[in-house]
């Protein structure tokens, strides 16, 4: 045998050896190698450049968004960062419709690296409230799905949508000024969800051109990387490159679901009337779905196609992990026994999925991993409770640590030292002291183009979201 032929031997036994030592980990890196891909990191300890750990991601309505909100939300707990979280008197959203301010974030969830839930965008209250290196990303969703899914979801809710006769959506696009109220509640829901939801006047007219361009340019400005439902992996993969994370960091399981029933599809002429009836929204999607696709091209496709098949691949590898080889089982909300497992349903009329758990998780959670498998499945509303349980603690504990140290210097600022993932590397501002750094809100004034009078700020089980 030639030394060649032993030489390339050596470096298959090597190679074999090395990938079941990793466990097969190394297969991320070595597939995207040979596209000549930036490598997927397998473990922390190959990184070559910190993750970056500050993220202000807005959620829209009905774009997966719950969906998104649930791998930041882990990210966070995995990597023991700060998540910004609603006061008592928002409920589990910033107070939405209002505009966001910092006033409506809890004085225990302070300083964040992770903003996520619902909020109405406030570029100049958000800067102040997160660390100058955060980044900004949002997602949007076809306008024709997006609005179907919508005027399913809060036909019970929406008074523009109640008004039409027998629930119909034909009806509402034929006359829409017949039924839509610019100035009443939750007219948002009804026109330009999307354009409302990043801060812009969701009923400025369609021959605003100029308008338009101009509120385009201040979303490309504000965000670096927007997201589009319809290519969920594919954005996935854009964000774990502008974030520097890992594959591990991106998986996920679909949240937030109607069932088959309650869907229906779009009988021809529909989606032009939808187009036509929220032209801002459309103008969006249509800039940042193009905008997508370029960033997509300058990676190269045949690096992003890999990456989401191996993406995929990783998701199957985690369902086997956390429920013996098998999907959870996709239930309705009547039949989830699990109340940490239930989602809300938004009325009698629609039917939001959920997963129930195997029978041998459902007796009792013993492990950490089996934990986190539970939180990849839990809805919004209950994740956001078990996050705000678990900061407040972390901020109490904090608290009792910087007590002494307050009694013998009160000249001095109080910092609190909290455990780090030792992988994760932040830049973020010093801690708060252990004063509330802010109110709980009773009332406020809402933006002039929502609404035209002082509103109470209360907990409202009608604006809760699904993707």
């Amino acid at each position: 045998m030639s030394q060649k032929k032993i030489f390339l031997v050596v470096v298959a036994i090597s190679t074999v050896s090395l990938l079941l030592h990793h466990g097969g980990h190394l297969s991320w890196t070595m597939e995207a190698f040979y596209l000549g891909c930036p490598a997927l990191r397998a473990h922390p300890a190959q990184s070559l450049k910190p993750k970056h750990t500050n993220v202000a991601f807005l959620k829209t309505h009905k774009t997966a968004s719950s969906t998104m909100q649930n791998l930041l939300f882990r990210f966070a707990e995995r990597n023991n960062l700060t998540v910004a979280l609603p006061v008592q008197a928002c409920g589990h959203q910033f107070c939405y419709p209002h505009s966001f301010t910092s006033h409506f974030v809890h004085p225990h969830t302070l300083p964040p690296n992770i903003i996520t839930n619902h909020m109405r965008f406030n570029r100049a209250e958000l800067q102040r409230l997160m660390p100058n290196n955060t980044i900004y990303i949002t997602i949007l969703r076809e306008p024709g799905s997006m609005f179907e899914s919508l005027f399913s979801y809060y036909n019970q809710n929406c008074q523009s949508f109640r008004r039409v006769p027998n629930g119909s959506l034909e009806a509402f696009l034929d006359e829409p000024w017949h039924y839509y109220r610019p100035s009443e509640k939750d007219s948002m829901y009804a026109r330009n969800t999307l354009a409302f939801d990043l801060g812009g006047d969701k009923d400025r007219p369609a021959t605003d051109v100029q308008y338009a361009r101009a509120f385009l340019a201040e979303v490309e400005q504000a965000f670096s990387l927007v997201m589009i439902a319809e290519y969920f992996d594919e954005s996935l993969v854009l964000l774990r490159h502008l974030l520097s994370w890992d594959l591990d960091d991106i998986l996920y399981v679909k949240l937030n679901m109607r069932s088959q029933s309650s869907k229906r599809s779009l009988t021809p002429g529909l989606p032009a009337k939808i187009r036509a009836w929220n032209s801002l929204d459309a103008r969006l999607y249509d800039h940042f779905n193009a905008s997508l696709w370029r960033q997509l091209a300058a990676l190269g496709p045949a690096c992003v196609a890999r990456e989401v098949r191996l993406l995929r691949r990783a998701q199957e590898r985690l369902m086997r992990s956390c429920f013996e080889g098998r999907m959870p089982l996709l239930r309705s909300a009547a039949q989830i026994k699990n109340k940490d497992l239930r989602p809300w349903q938004p009325s009698a009329k629609v039917d939001i999925v959920g997963y129930d758990l195997p029978v041998n998780l459902s007796r009792g959670f013993l492990s950490h991993a089996q934990e986190l498998c539970l939180k990849l499945i839990m809805p919004e509303v209950q994740y956001t409770r078990v996050l705000l349980r678990s900061q407040s603690l972390r901020y109490r504990r904090g608290y009792q640590l910087r007590a002494p140290q307050q009694a013998h210097n009160l000249q001095q600022p109080i910092r609190t030292v909290l455990p780090r993932h030792p992988q994760v590397q932040r830049s973020q501002p010093p801690p708060a002291g252990p004063g509330p750094a802010s109110k709980t809100p009773t009332t406020t004034k809402p933006a002039a183009e929502t609404q035209g009078r002082t509103i109470k700020l209360e907990p409202k089980s009608s604006q809760t979201q699904a993707s």
